[in-house]
């Protein structure tokens, strides 16, 4: 059972969780140790799932998980007929009136949608996964000078449940840098596994870059893959100006996770977001949704 917060009816959801009972075996059970270690967590599997999911025999599947979770269509620009694949409808795109993102400068939007949870004050050497298990920003991006950069600054976890919207944005205007890839498994990225794989994000698939943001100075966006997530595509263009709310990237089919690292004295979080992340308890937010603001004593 996984426990999240809504911002807007300030209460607590249980979400539903696709393929909940797999996941539980897979990850809980003795006899899912096999499978996973096995065969689950190569990019083989994924691959093959991602190349079924890209074929027109995998639309059939789209209107079950469209009632089973409640998908709201009025915001995609397509229709349910029009889709050609599961993948085309899980990378859809939705209509401008969707996602309303603020135009002020000082406002920090969410990236994208899905379930976040912050760390402030970060210990690069400790960042939290989960209570009890810990990994390094180095490890995580193999760069030690990049890492070094953020000390004691935020690290933002925004999860992508597969029932999301799953594109995802820039904070602010300004230029991002090439895209490093490191190479790695497909743990899903749930909470179900985060409890059970040490340095989960550090063993998966993963990519990262430098935004030289306008206004909340040198962010570290790393997108991480997991389970069944076919690819992990960039849609921008590295070195060429972006405006807030953009799109950078998108994620195949899956679960996937968004890690963002802002330097210290940036940024200062909401402090509902701040409250439920101490009680590790993920926040519900959606793409250009205000979860902080820019410190008034900081220039760029």
């Amino acid at each position: 059972m996984i426990k999240v917060y809504n911002r807007t009816t300030e209460k607590y959801e249980i979400e539903k969780v696709a393929g909940e009972k797999f996941l539980n075996m897979l990850y809980s059970s003795p006899a899912g140790k096999g499978p996973l270690e096995l065969f689950i967590k190569k990019k083989a599997f994924s691959r093959v799932y991602g190349a079924y999911n890209d074929s027109f025999l995998s639309k059939r599947s789209i209107p079950k998980f469209v009632n089973s979770f409640d998908i709201d269509m009025d915001q995609s620009v397509k229709q349910l007929k029009e889709f050609k694949s599961f993948n085309d409808f899980f990378t859809r795109n939705l209509v401008e009136t969707a996602r309303p993102i603020s135009k002020n400068n000082s406002d920090f939007i969410s990236l994208g949608d899905g379930r976040l949870i912050a760390y402030t004050n970060i210990d690069m050497n400790n960042l939290v996964q989960v209570k009890g298990l810990t990994y390094s920003l180095k490890d995580l991006i193999k760069n030690d000078t990049i890492a070094n950069k953020y000390a004691g600054g935020i690290c933002l976890i925004l999860r992508l449940n597969p029932t999301d919207y799953h594109r995802f944005h820039f904070i602010d205007s300004g230029v991002c840098s090439e895209t490093t890839k490191i190479k790695g498994h497909y743990y899903s990225v749930n909470p179900i596994a985060l409890e059970k794989i040490q340095r989960l994000f550090c063993e998966n698939k993963r990519e990262w870059s430098i935004f030289k943001s306008d206004n909340f100075g040198e962010l570290l966006y790393v997108e991480v893959g997991a389970t069944c997530v076919g690819s992990i595509i960039q849609s921008y263009k590295p070195n060429k100006p972006v405006a807030r709310g953009d799109e950078k990237g998108y994620f195949k089919f899956g679960g996937s996770t968004v890690i963002l690292f802002i330097e210290k004295d940036k940024l200062k979080l909401d402090d509902d977001i701040l409250a439920q992340s101490s009680l590790g308890i993920e926040t519900k937010v959606s793409l250009g949704e205000t979860i902080g603001c820019k410190i008034q004593n900081y220039n760029v």
